[in-house]
């Protein structure tokens, strides 16, 4: 066992070394992989919106159309890599060891683990929420490569406006950005604002969606495909001498699914070459984790037929508010960039109001969320982001052309235009207010 251990752990720390290059394959569906594929090839892909952004992007932008130029960026960009959220999310598991251990129920191996678990309960210990050093490089890395596709957006004194939620994770990932950008180009107009004043549509959280989501029938649509994915006794028989007489004290779902967050979770701190954790997992146990996972977001934040499919509406104040601000900026002669920093639950349903990549998918068959292309965590890694980029020839061209970026890579919006992967501003822009008008504002 402890040979096997040590060829697990190079292997691992092997993997470690190239980790997020690996991970660039994983940031879009991609058709000729499996997410069995993926997880197999980075488990950190299983673990949804603790996944890490890639560190290297693919340079492959499709040219404008001639004469076309770009002149305006708008943008929402979810705060990088953090430390968990709060102790909760550590205690689940790490209390139950510590039961197990009081009782002298510990296998050498769950010996071993509970002493990782306490490292990283040290480790992390008042740091929750808070945003790491990994985080940070995240969005250096984003501001620089933002300012290197699109220079003419950022030439001379150009203006960079950011506003954050107030959340301090948020604020650091936009002052990161900022620095980067300053460094880059020290005559950039740079205004930073983080205020009160702008949260209903920076950080929606809208209380009667959240609290309408989980209907009867998304209850028990949601409940039978759990059943089958929960659970994991070869685990228990590693960790526990006696997994039967232990049942008393640790629940097996909850433990299985909380440990392996927690080894998933530390990836995104200085921890994150410690992959241990990890290895008492098997790819299929990641993978039944991801798909409990997916259903999960799907059914709170897609346009999900079990619970009315109004779920991504928690964005609208948001997308109206990038509309009125597009509609403003396009009528200057250089209207600079505006970015937003936030949060996931913003991110991914704005990414299903607006349909980018076809994740306004409708289904009421949880089954057919993996094979349709409805994989969360190709959407919001930590630093997860949506750019929209828009083109003309000169200030007075009212033929304004568009293209998303999501997580920096081209994307497809359902409405139809000859120049793919560029649209028409007022073809998105009329395809929004008429969705946006779909909405019963007296639904609740």
């Amino acid at each position: 066992m402890e040979r096997n251990h040590i060829i697990l752990l190079l292997r691992y720390r092997g993997r470690s070394i190239c980790f997020l290059l690996f991970y660039l394959f994983t940031v879009l569906p991609l058709s000729a992989q499996s997410v069995k594929d993926i997880i197999k090839q980075n488990p950190v892909y299983a673990s949804c919106n603790y996944s890490i952004y890639p560190d290297s992007i693919p340079d492959n932008l499709t040219p404008a159309p001639a004469g076309k130029r770009p002149f305006y960026i708008s943008h929402y960009g979810r705060h990088g890599s953090r430390y968990i959220s709060n102790r909760s999310g550590y205690d689940t598991p790490y209390r139950m060891m510590l039961h197990a251990e009081t009782v002298d129920e510990l296998t050498p191996t769950g010996k071993q683990v509970l002493q990782e678990m306490k490292l990283i309960m040290a480790a992390t210990e008042d740091r929750w929420g808070e945003l790491t050093a990994l985080g940070g490089y995240q969005h250096r890395q984003i501001a620089r490569r933002m300012m290197q596709r699109f220079p003419e957006v950022f030439e001379g004194a150009a203006r960079v406006h950011a506003r954050s939620t107030l959340v301090p994770r948020c604020m650091l990932s936009m002052g990161y950005a900022m620095a980067e950008m300053a460094k880059k180009n020290p005559q950039l107009q740079i205004t930073m604002e983080s205020t009160k004043r702008t949260q209903y549509y920076m950080n929606h959280q809208d209380k009667a969606l959240r609290k309408n989501y989980m209907t009867p029938e998304a209850r028990k649509a949601y409940d039978a495909y759990l059943a089958p994915r929960t659970g994991n006794s070869r685990l228990m028989e590693l960790i526990f001498k006696n997994p039967d007489i232990v049942k008393e004290l640790v629940d097996e779902s909850f433990f299985n699914y909380y440990l392996m967050k927690m080894g998933l979770f530390q990836l995104n701190t200085h921890l994150r070459d410690n992959t241990f954790l990890l290895e008492l997992f098997q790819t299929d146990e990641l993978y039944s984790m991801w798909q409990i996972d997916n259903a999960l977001w799907y059914i709170q934040h897609g346009a999900c037929k079990l619970n009315g499919g109004w779920q991504p509406y928690s964005q609208r104040y948001l997308l109206r508010q990038l509309i009125a601000d597009a509609d403003s900026c396009l009528s200057l002669a250089q209207p600079g960039v505006q970015l937003r920093y936030g949060h996931e639950t913003v991110l991914l349903p704005l990414v299903c109001l607006t349909g980018i990549n076809g994740y306004d998918l409708e289904t009421d068959n949880l089954d057919e969320l993996e094979a349709k292309g409805w994989w969360c965590s190709s959407v919001f890694p930590m630093a997860s982001n949506v750019q929209f980029i828009f083109y003309r020839s000169h200030p007075k061209d009212q033929n304004v052309l568009m293209k998303v970026l999501l997580n920096e890579q081209e994307a497809t919006l359902p409405i139809p235009t000859d120049q793919a992967p560029y649209y028409r501003w007022t073809d998105f822009r009329q395809y929004c207010i008429q969705k946006l008008e779909q909405y019963p504002q007296d639904k609740w």
